[in-house]
């Protein structure tokens, strides 16, 4: 039970992964600057401002592997249109991996916008930083749970099929369509996400992010600088046989302004299978496993296809 969300400061494991060339800033123990992940949310914001004509510039569809950017609405969660809209960045397969869409619906390369120069050099320069930076609290979980400091390396997770998401949350008060049939307006429904690790990025004069207690009520997640909030996802609870529960949050603007945030998905390898790891299934479970095995490719190709198939 928790009616709150605690802090951690990772310094102390960053400072130990031995990778001199990491960049540390000494105002977030997580190393990353604090300007570039406000640079980031800037040019999110000056994206979502252009005319929707421009923005449809680098549209998402089936033909671009679900990559790009999908309308307010577009976005789907549990059968109903979320109320933001989003520009979508998988990993690019390698083509001696995977040649053809047919194989593999998310096969495409990512789209930049052209028309915020800033936006492709800032957001590859996070995306290298946040990589590392999750990859090292990985392997702090992995000593946590009593593996190996590699537990997550490898086969499993060496080779990670991120995901990065920019969105934009306009206020509810702008919007004329209920998505909610209680008559609330969601900008995201409540869901977990699917992969290991989350780090959201995210306006810090905007609190609209809400995560469900074990009671079922919403507590709201407020902005704190120079931290991210970090979700566990559904892969890592299969791994943990259950033991680190991933958490149905929400997103709801109730803001006067436009609000964006950055989450950034550390995943499995695309092709690994994913199942309870033996030496916690004994101590997480009356019976043996809990958790079907699955392969994490299947998991999120099934996943998009829902929201945008």
């Amino acid at each position: 039970m928790f009616d709150s969300i605690p802090i951690i400061d990772v310094g102390p494991l960053v400072r130990k992964k031995g990778d001199e060339d990491f960049r540390e800033d000494p105002e977030s123990g997580h190393g990353i600057p604090l300007e570039l992940c406000q640079a980031v949310l800037d040019v999110g914001h000056e994206f979502f401002s252009q005319p929707e004509s421009q923005k449809l510039r680098i549209a998402m569809s089936s033909s671009t592997g679900f990559r790009g950017y999908q309308k307010l609405g577009e976005n789907v969660t549990k059968g109903l249109p979320d109320q933001h809209e989003a520009i979508d960045y998988f990993k690019e397969f390698e083509s001696t991996k995977v040649a053809l869409r047919s194989e593999n619906p998310l096969v495409g390369l990512n789209q930049w916008p052209d028309s915020v120069s800033k936006f492709r050099p800032l957001v590859q320069e996070y995306l290298e930083m946040l990589i590392e930076l999750a990859r090292t609290i990985m392997r702090g979980i992995a000593l946590a749970l009593g593996g190996p400091k590699d537990l997550f390396e490898g086969e499993r997770a060496g080779d990670p099929f991120w995901i990065l998401r920019v969105i934009g949350y306009p206020p509810i008060s702008n919007l004329s369509c209920l998505s909610n049939p209680n008559g609330e307006e969601v900008g995201c429904g409540d869901h977990t996400d699917y992969g290991l690790l989350t780090l959201v990025n995210q306006d810090l004069d905007i609190t609209a992010l809400q995560v469900k207690t074990q009671d079922g009520k919403y507590i709201w997640v407020d902005p704190i600088p120079g931290t991210f909030v970090v979700n566990i996802g559904d892969m890592l609870t299969i791994w943990t046989n259950g033991l680190y529960q991933s958490t149905l949050h929400r997103v709801m603007n109730n803001d006067s302004k436009y609000r964006v945030s950055v989450p950034f998905f550390y995943e499995p390898n695309f092709d690994a299978r994913v199942e309870p790891f033996s030496f916690l299934q004994d101590s997480t479970a009356a019976e043996s496993k809990r958790y079907t095995p699955v392969v994490y490719g299947d998991h999120v190709i099934n996943k998009v296809l829902n929201n945008f198939g």
